[in-house]
């Protein structure tokens, strides 16, 4: 573990953040999971305690440091308490920046000076938010992927403010965590993983409104044709469609690109408040009842 780092912070305790907060935990760190709800950090608990149990049975890790690791993971609705004493901060709330600059100049001004401020932002560089505060070289992006109890890999984002010590205590952090990191020397809008993600995507949800063939059938075509262990549409519903809706609608405010709008498909699922597997339909139907992710 890194000398420098000791307690780790993560803001919001949704599908993303309660994942990582779990990974820190049983990378050995002190890690606060704070969110304004108290009913998302019950669920969070829960969530956590339901599929580190299967991990248990599957013999992928012991009870005994499954029970070191809840020791580890602390709960708290007050942001004061979870950054007052944090080494390093992991920002996952929603994909829109307004929120993300407001939370970070609320953790510049709460968070010891020496504090590393990383979002896990998935498409959003670190630069925009970072100028809302005083400590821009301590800034920077550490996107996880969904779920990141799963997926392998971690991107870390330097903008032209972030030191290469930031850079160099995020890496180790991700490696602690037993996650693969990657660095990427200069920021881009998406990174590298979902702007190729974002080009198949694109492509699947405009040979679909088109009406070339069904969302099931091109799912189909990229699992077989591909060997893509899931399709776009599923993916999707996996991930959320209001994230790839949120992430179209950032795109466009950056470049007022029409052709980096959401689709309509896509503003029209979200409207209707089927996002996916977590509202128990979306592109595909997973029954009545909320499916856990």
């Amino acid at each position: 573990m890194t000398k420098t780092i000791s307690n780790i912070a993560v803001i919001g305790a949704g599908s993303m953040g309660h994942q990582i907060a779990m990974l820190a935990a049983l990378g050995g760190y002190e890690t606060t999971i704070q969110d304004i709800e108290e009913s998302s950090l019950q669920k969070a608990k829960q969530s956590l305690e339901f599929q580190l149990g299967k991990w248990v049975k599957k013999g992928k890790i012991t009870e005994e440091k499954l029970q070191q690791a809840f020791t580890r993971l602390h709960f708290t609705t007050h942001l004061v308490e979870a950054v007052s004493n944090a080494d390093f901060i992991i920002e996952a709330i929603v994909e829109k920046l307004d929120a993300k600059r407001e939370l970070f100049e609320k953790l510049d001004e709460l968070a010891p000076q020496h504090a590393i401020l990383a979002t896990n932002s998935s498409t959003i560089v670190n630069s925009k938010i970072a100028e809302v505060t005083k400590r821009p070289d301590k800034v920077c992006n550490m996107h996880f992927f969904f779920p990141p109890l799963v997926m392998d890999c971690v991107e870390v984002v330097k903008s032209e403010h972030t030191s290469e010590e930031t850079a160099e205590i995020t890496m180790e952090v991700c490696r602690q965590m037993n996650r693969t990191a990657v660095l990427l020397q200069k920021e881009i809008s998406g990174f590298i993983a979902n702007r190729i993600l974002g080009a198949l995507t694109k492509e699947a949800v405009s040979l679909y409104e088109e009406g070339y063939a069904s969302f099931e059938d091109i799912d189909l075509i990229c699992k077989k044709a591909l060997n893509h262990p899931i399709g776009p549409f599923a993916l999707m519903d996996l991930s959320g469609i209001d994230v790839a809706y949120f992430v179209n609608q950032q795109r466009y405010a950056e470049t007022q690109d029409p052709a980096d709008l959401p689709a309509a498909c896509i503003e029209e699922k979200v409207k209707a408040g089927t996002l996916g597997r977590k509202t128990g339909k979306g592109w595909y139907d997973y029954g009545k009842h909320e499916v856990k992710s």
